[in-house]
């Protein structure tokens, strides 16, 4: 991109920086960085927040027919004991056929969706589980801002760093 800053990098490592400050945005709301990052990571921010905002209507429920395994009242799963040729007993889960209604994407929320991949990071709570970032901006952060043309996110100053006097902002959802 002509015209960017550079941030003393290569395009691989400013890259990397960029996607991780947007997924630090995105999660947390705002990040402390220095003034040149922040101002880099506005337009990125701005532009998948519009994006999640145009497409975040753009679904249709659909019914499907789901096997699953049969619960009991306490959350854990049914076993049946079934016998083989052989006359050896067994123990097997056993399934329920449901029919659920699911929400399905269409074509262009769902190119949304992977332009948003490239832009943010996976991330992963302190159990382990995959947090979905896309599935925040669609559910959270589009219903949040859909009055709004733009202009989603802030840069505030504060004081230079005292180390080498870098200028540092917060860049924060506003």
């Amino acid at each position: 991109m002509p015209g960017t800053n550079r941030l003393s990098r290569t395009k691989g490592a400013r890259d990397a920086l960029l996607k991780g400050l947007v997924t630090q945005l995105i999660q947390n709301g705002k990040v402390e960085t220095t003034l040149a990052k922040a101002k880099e990571v506005k337009p990125l921010a701005d532009s998948i927040i519009s994006l999640a905002i145009k497409e975040a209507a753009n679904f249709e429920n659909k019914e499907k027919t789901v096997s699953r395994a049969k619960l009991d009242k306490n959350g854990k799963k049914v076993k049946i004991e079934k016998t083989s040729k052989n006359g050896k007993k067994y123990e097997v889960v056993e399934r329920e056929i449901v029919k659920e209604t699911v929400k399905v994407d269409k074509p262009s929320k769902l190119a949304a969706r992977r332009k948003m991949f490239k832009l943010v990071n996976k991330i992963q709570d302190s159990k382990g589980n995959t947090i979905d970032l896309t599935d925040k901006l669609f559910d959270e952060i589009a219903p949040k801002y859909e009055a709004g043309k733009g202009g989603y996110t802030r840069i505030t100053k504060l004081v230079a760093r005292k180390g080498d006097a870098a200028e540092m902002a917060i860049i924060e959802l506003i």
